[in-house]
């Protein structure tokens, strides 16, 4: 039996008491371990991926998963979440007013046209993981080898271009054109990533030649502007032209008509005096004779009748008639 002296001049019980506890304590501290080593939580932009020794076994949905204990382990992949690459600046601060620097940046930036000039071109990548297996296991550090594919495709693309086209017109199909180059690379080494768009931030000329590049930009864009301006002015001056041309011809053509209309009237109404005077001569002409002179004597006015030698003059009377 054991003795105070077996245990240091302590109670045994007490000693055995302790010891008991201590045994419920690091078996409850292992369940905790094993617990928390067994159950985890993926977000919902998230996907798990598990693998055991190192190998490939599953991947699990946003939620409450379970693994097993020591010999599993999780890569939480963000397969929902838009990431971005920044080339020739670096963001310092974001918010509403955000901060970059451009400084120590210029061999990403800085790149030599189809006509070997010069042009600083600052762009980012915008991209998701839409494979977590590619990506976590398919080529070794990911992003780092997107990034030298990003710069070696905008390289590529400028180096087939004018600077004119890169700094001015050409900046939309370059975007254009970099992405579609840089998701089918991707694709190729399966990286796992799709690329959502390809900006480019900024582009200028190197800085010794920068005030003369704006020049000819400010020129292209008036250039541009009154091309506009010309073509609205086509569009108010041509339609109403027309509309006007049209407006007379409607009138020619009604008065064409009218005169057409008019003329067959009057043949009409003289060959119905002919057909008269065919079979009354003297009796027609009289006839005429009389309307006429009712038609015009009420315009002569005061008139005087001479003979012609000019003498014995007397005024025509009772010849101003009312109308």
């Amino acid at each position: 039996m054991a003795t105070n002296s077996d245990y240091g001049g302590l109670d045994p019980k007490m000693v055995q008491n302790l010891l008991k506890n201590s045994k419920l304590i690091v078996t409850i501290l292992l369940l905790l371990i094993v617990a928390f080593s067994s159950f985890f939580q993926i977000d919902p932009e998230e996907t798990g991926v598990i693998t055991r020794f190192g190998k490939y076994v599953r991947s699990v949905e946003p939620g409450l998963n379970v693994k097993l204990p020591f010999i599993e382990r999780v890569y939480k992949v963000p397969v929902e979440r838009q990431q971005k690459l920044e080339f020739g600046f670096r963001t310092i601060r974001a918010g509403v007013q955000s901060e970059y620097t451009t400084s120590g940046y210029t061999d990403e930036s800085l790149m030599l046209t189809g006509d070997l000039n010069l042009a600083d071109v600052e762009w980012v990548v915008q991209f998701r993981i839409d494979n977590a297996y590619n990506y976590l296991f398919k080529v070794r550090n990911p992003e780092t080898t997107l990034r030298d594919i990003s710069e070696a495709s905008l390289r590529q693309i400028v180096g087939d271009r004018t600077v004119n086209e890169v700094l001015t017109v050409g900046r939309t199909e370059i975007a254009t054109r970099m992405e579609e180059l840089v998701q089918q690379i991707c694709t190729e080494y399966s990286l796992g990533i799709k690329i959502d768009q390809v900006v480019l931030q900024d582009v200028n000329p190197p800085d010794p030649v920068k005030a003369a590049f704006n020049a000819v930009n400010q020129a292209q864009q008036e250039k541009e502007t009154l091309i506009n301006q010309a073509k609205s002015e086509y569009n108010k001056v041509i339609p109403k032209a027309s509309g006007q041309a049209q407006e007379t011809i409607q009138k020619a053509e009604g008065f064409a008509t009218e005169r057409v209309n008019n003329a067959l009237g009057e043949a009409v109404r003289f060959n119905a005096i002919y057909k008269e005077y065919i079979k009354a001569p003297e009796v027609t002409k009289r006839r005429i004779y009389l309307e006429t002179m009712e038609s015009v004597l009420p315009r002569l006015g005061s008139k005087i009748i001479t003979d012609d030698k000019g003498n014995n003059v007397l005024p025509l009377l009772q010849m101003q008639l009312n109308k």
